[in-house]
């Protein structure tokens, strides 16, 4: 019986797994600096990332909250998937795995001190905090919300990914145009820039 790779699974199964994990920032507030855990989800097959929420308690009821979000039957976005990959952090709790299960979704847990088993979120994290996050002061929640946000956009829609032989995820139709005058555009006050044909 031939022994099939990590890697080997992951390609082939790809269209049907996503990955999942938590970062954190460091947040200006009234009460000093907090820190926040933002969770998000990336799609294997095409990258594509959604951002689910950022809070200083993720506790179970957050958890459970972001696991009815992921899988809600209109938009969720593990609706066409079967399997969920995290690390082994406690955050991941029994009614958070419960509600997945009981739509079909198969949380797959990454042996201890095995980043590379979860590699594509492990390097989205490193895209945000090096290209986003690490370059702002962040003041306030909604600072963050809205770094947060501007670079999801940025990364789904307008930024090329080298693991797709540089094409974009989402890209908008103006984006792509043949013909037309190339502008620089820009998020975040010039932080993110972006490159798209402007129609004659």
């Amino acid at each position: 019986m031939n022994k099939t790779s990590w890697r080997r699974f992951l390609r082939t199964h790809a269209s049907v797994i996503a990955a999942a994990d938590f970062f954190t920032t460091e947040v200006w507030t009234a009460r000093g600096l907090v820190t926040y855990y933002t969770f998000f989800v990336i799609d294997l097959a095409t990258r594509a990332v959604e951002i689910l929420g950022s809070t200083p308690y993720p506790g179970e009821e957050f958890m459970k909250q972001i696991a009815r979000n992921l899988t809600d039957c209109v938009d969720g976005f593990l609706r066409t998937k079967r399997f969920l990959i995290v690390d082994r952090d406690t955050k991941f709790c029994d009614g958070f795995t419960a509600i997945l299960k009981s739509t079909g979704v198969t949380l797959v847990r990454c042996p201890a001190r095995a980043p590379n088993c979860n590699a594509i979120a492990e390097r989205f994290v490193l895209s945000i905090r090096r290209e986003c996050l690490d370059q702002l002061i962040l003041v306030g929640e909604a600072s963050l919300r809205r770094a947060l946000a501007e670079y999801a956009v940025h990364y789904n829609r307008e930024r090329n990914h080298q693991g797709l032989d540089n094409q974009l995820i989402h890209p908008d139709p103006e984006t792509l145009a043949p013909t037309g005058i190339v502008k620089n555009r820009h998020r975040l006050g010039g932080l993110l820039s972006f490159y798209c044909r402007r129609a004659a």
